[in-house]
């Protein structure tokens, strides 16, 4: 059976760390605030993976109170995602993502970031869906005060 998940996750920028998406380090004068490397991106793929089996929420699964995962890659929790689904004989079949951002310019770094978030699953590249858009200066990503995304998963299971 196919199965859908989707996800959405938003952190504000912070200085004095890396911008981190899709597992890209990104130039930028503000990284993103968070426990982990605060990947938004990853986040959102990883409750979309989460969703679709009917799991928690990464809150539930990787607390932010956890020191074993300060500063932890974001693509490590998209992998352990990927294994739940794994754990019930089943497999990420595709990703679709959206960055919302002001700043900095998403494009360029697109293609590694597919290409990061495919090795991470095991899935080809072209299964993998991130796009980027601005929010037309509206509201907190407008205001360039930090980044957004939303993602589905699909994951097929065996019939149960």
């Amino acid at each position: 059976m196919n199965l859908t998940g989707i996800g959405y996750d938003v952190h504000r920028f912070a200085e004095g760390r890396p911008l981190i998406l899709g597992g890209v380090e990104i130039p930028h004068s503000h990284g993103l605030d968070g426990h982990s490397d605060a990947d938004v991106l990853c986040h959102a793929i990883a409750d979309a993976i989460l969703g679709a089996i009917g799991e928690r929420d990464i809150g539930h699964h990787f607390p932010n109170n956890d020191p074993a995962i300060r500063g932890m890659s974001s693509l490590e929790i998209v992998r352990k995602a990927a294994e739940l689904v794994a754990a019930e004989g089943g497999r990420v079949i595709n990703i679709d993502s959206s960055l919302m951002a002001e700043v900095p310019k998403i494009a360029p770094h697109l293609d590694a970031m597919k290409a990061n978030l495919a090795a991470t699953l095991g899935i080809p590249v072209r299964r993998v869906g991130v796009k980027a858009t601005t929010n037309e200066r509206l509201g907190f990503v407008g205001r360039r005060e930090g980044i957004a995304a939303m993602a589905t998963a699909s994951v097929e299971l065996p019939d149960q």
